[in-house]
């Protein structure tokens, strides 16, 4: 039995490992201009620069937007994790809860005053804008989370939470100027494109520095999901635990938030499909598989989105949705079933 678990994670691990090399390489090849398998291996190889417009588009526009989906999609799906493990819930999750908008509105408003002053926004104050608004979020929900014990209540706060920040993003709009409103709407739709090497730079630090401290935290996490007492009886600190829990899921998330606008259900389908597929919970295992899906599952979209109906390109938000609803519309359904039997 034993044996039969370690194959299934290995198989595992290998089929998310191939299908993201698969869909990588997919897309680099395709987009408005369509490049050949061997002009890609010489161009990303062999460096080779005979032409230099398909140089340019590799290495200038596909290879940034697609190392940005592999990050971020895989920070989205951890951050999900996180949640999900906080709050024991498998609906938990950065867009449900309204963690996502809150980034949204405060990374909204510093867009729009900067621009407004005449100056560029850089990489480090939208994370840091995006980091406040998910922390004002996050301590609405853990405020709330005290008085209800139900998270189907908790999960309506989070949706109204959503819908609050949506409307004062909005009102804040209303009141910028023509070309604030065009950029922030750009921004808002949710987006991989025009990502630049800088901000690939500060991304990859950023999400890999907190993804290594999660997958160190593997420990305390299966002991926390045990239950809060099993956890303080094994050694862990539950007040610390729960703070930094909270930092790391809300620091993947404004990532995320920062460089590509707000991305729907990815935190949430993610991580069970994952769960699903290793059939089991142990967070030394779930951690890295669910970044391997949630890089796997944005790139997927992301070529949907670019590809069905080029020359017009889709919000990732509405595509991750389109697929992503579903599974958490299983989930939903699935979970109260067994709670009828």
């Amino acid at each position: 039995m034993v044996k039969k678990y370690h194959l299934r994670y290995v198989l595992s691990f290998i089929i998310l490992s191939v299908l993201l090399s698969v869909l990588i390489f997919i897309n680099i090849n395709n987009g408005s201009v369509k490049l050949s398998f061997s002009k890609v291996i010489n161009i990303l190889i062999l460096n080779k620069k005979d032409d230099i417009t398909s140089y340019r588009i590799i290495w200038d526009i596909r290879l940034p937007r697609a190392i940005a989906a592999i990050l971020l999609g895989g920070a989205l799906s951890v951050s999900g994790f996180l949640l999900q493990t906080f709050f024991n819930n498998p609906i938990a999750g950065p867009f449900v809860l309204g963690i996502s908008s809150g980034a949204k509105l405060v990374v909204s408003a510093a867009m729009i005053f900067f621009i407004g002053q005449g100056m560029a926004v850089s990489s480090g104050v939208m994370i840091i804008a995006a980091f406040i608004g998910a922390m004002l979020s996050m301590g609405f929900i853990l405020i709330v989370s005290k008085k209800v014990k139900q998270m189907s209540m908790l999960v309506i706060c989070g949706v109204m939470i959503g819908y609050i920040c949506s409307a004062v993003t909005d009102f804040i709009v209303t009141f910028a100027d023509d070309s604030n409103i065009v950029n922030l709407h750009n921004w808002s739709l949710g987006s991989f494109s025009g990502i630049s090497w800088d901000n690939i730079k500060v991304m990859s630090i950023v999400v890999i520095v907190t993804l290594v401290i999660t997958f160190l935290m593997s420990k305390p996490i299966s002991a926390y999901q045990m239950g809060e007492e099993y956890a303080s009886n094994m050694g862990v600190n539950i007040k610390t635990f729960r703070i930094v829990l909270i930092l790391l899921s809300s620091i993947l998330s404004a990532c995320v938030t920062a460089f590509a606008g707000p991305v729907s259900f990815v935190g949430i389908a993610v991580p069970h499909l994952v769960k699903s597929m290793l059939k089991t919970a142990k967070p030394i295992l779930v951690i890295p598989a669910c970044f391997l899906g949630g890089s796997v599952f944005c790139l997927f979209c992301d070529f949907a989105a670019r590809m069905v109906f080029m020359p017009v390109e889709l919000s990732i938000g509405s595509v991750t949705a389109i697929f992503g609803a579903p599974v958490v519309i299983y989930m939903m359904v699935n979970r109260q079933r067994q709670k009828l039997y």
